[in-house]
């Protein structure tokens, strides 16, 4: 559905025409332009909008289907990017996204939102405190909505590091790393990192060329050349995020290495006792087992003291190897 259409020019707001036409020509004319929002519309709804501000119909496929990696398009009439903001489910330590597609063109903004975590209501309330961001025209609003998911990501990180603190705790605590859940838990943490990076890695290039860092450097079509250092400062910040995330998903994968070395150690230790066991329970057996072939002519067969002599031999050996055992630490 459409959310909200606003006319910014001169640092100042104000509602837009419901007909597109109409408010695109109010913003030209007045040196500003146009935001329209929208969130999970429509074939419908959304044919509308891209009839009137003459968008490419592979992005306007791509706006309704989402499920797209972030990326930057240059088409004819407009620039089609897309971003990926993640929220960070603290009851279930989870990671989810949704997706941010705008469309800039001469003089109007296009913002579609799939999902949960779009930073819009505060975007639009930054470039109404912030009036100083209009000289940018509708850059602005692509502007504000990338910095405002790339500095969410460093919230979303620091959550994650503190969770992997918690791993980390419970792997390398005595008697903890062994439990049977950890591995799970670890798997799963891995998961959340690689949704995270779904999001943020591929979103370096389209930054690195909205900052002209790109391989040529050229002007991107309908992003004014003074927000070029708008866009450094979002680059710079991506980057301390994609470092981050890096550093978690090499320590998580160390994490999982050791205890996985743990429970290998674990099960050493356990087949130890379990021999040493099985090696004291050989020798009475085997005791046990001579004298009860019921051979005719045995050694001590008929003496009287054969019995508790032999019991007492049993005992003694198994005393012998539990302290020989006990003494090598295999119990």
């Amino acid at each position: 559905m459409i959310v909200d259409c606003g006319v910014y020019r001169e640092g100042h707001r104000s509602e837009g025409s419901q007909d597109f036409s109409d408010a695109l020509e109010q913003a030209r004319s007045a040196g500003g332009f146009v935001w329209i929002g929208l969130h999970e519309p429509t074939a419908e709804e959304f044919d509308l909008v891209a009839r009137e501000f003459g968008l490419h119909p592979l992005a306007v496929e791509d706006a309704l289907k989402a499920h797209q990696r972030p990326k930057l398009e240059v088409y004819d009439d407009s620039v089609f990017v897309v971003l990926k903001p993640v929220v960070y489910e603290p009851h279930s330590d989870t990671v989810s996204s949704g997706e941010i597609m705008i469309f800039l063109g001469d003089s109007f903004a296009v913002s579609v939102r799939h999902g949960r975590g779009a930073p819009l209501d505060a975007v639009r309330e930054r470039l109404e405190r912030e009036p100083e961001l209009h000289r940018e025209g509708a850059t602005a609003v692509l502007y504000g909505v990338a910095d405002a998911v790339v500095d969410h990501y460093l919230e979303v990180a620091t959550e994650l590091q503190t969770d992997l603190e918690e791993l980390e705790t419970e792997v390398f605590t005595p008697d903890a790393g062994g439990s049977r859940h950890t591995a799970s838990r670890i798997y799963g943490f891995k998961r959340q990192i690689l949704e995270f990076r779904r999001a943020t890695v591929p979103l370096t290039a389209p930054m690195a060329r909205l900052a002209g860092a790109g391989g040529s450097g050229s002007r991107v079509p309908f992003v004014e050349e003074g927000a070029r250092p708008y866009f450094r400062d979002v680059h710079d910040h991506l980057t301390r995020v994609n470092e981050s995330v890096e550093g978690l998903d090499r320590l998580v994968s160390d994490v999982l290495s050791a205890h996985l070395a743990q429970v290998g150690v674990q099960q050493n230790d356990d087949m130890r006792k379990i021999s040493a066991w099985a090696a004291m329970a050989v020798v009475p057996t085997m005791i046990a087992g001579i004298y009860g072939m019921n051979f005719e002519h045995m050694p001590e067969l008929h003496w009287t003291w054969s019995y508790p002599v032999v019991i007492a031999l049993m005992a003694a050996l198994e005393v012998v190897l539990f302290r020989t055992f006990k003494r090598r630490g295999w119990l």
